[in-house]
């Protein structure tokens, strides 16, 4: 008897991921409503018609809230994970994710010290 790994489920989980994505297209394609009006074709179906052009300019602190709100959400991917194992894992773990929660804690003071979080 060989000792060579078995590829069938995941040939199988590859198959069953194809198969549900070209049934769930089809039945998009199929179910959906073939009368648009002219409302649906316009490019935004929210009922308001845009005033300025899609192609202005935003605050910088808009964009400095969103990566401050992708920092923090990706500490909380790293929390979690940690939590779960937390007791496996020992003390040296438990410094570790103390001094990540300390560099993130600098860099949140510091973006608070600026004003990253005024919004006017």
């Amino acid at each position: 008897m060989s000792s060579a790994p078995s590829y069938l489920p995941i040939l199988i989980f590859i198959f069953v991921a194809l198969g549900f994505g070209t049934v769930s297209l089809l039945a998009g394609r199929v179910l959906r409503p073939r009368a648009p009006y002219q409302e649906k074709l316009y490019p935004y179906e929210s009922g308001i018609h845009p005033l300025t052009d899609a192609r202005q300019t935003f605050p910088l602190r808009y964009y400095i809230t969103a990566m401050l709100f992708v920092i923090f959400d990706i500490e909380v991917v790293f929390l979690y994970p940690w939590a779960v194992s937390f007791y496996q894992l020992g003390g040296v773990a438990l410094l570790s994710m103390l001094f990540f929660i300390g560099i993130l804690l600098v860099g949140f003071f510091y973006a608070w010290q600026k004003g990253a979080f005024v919004w006017d």
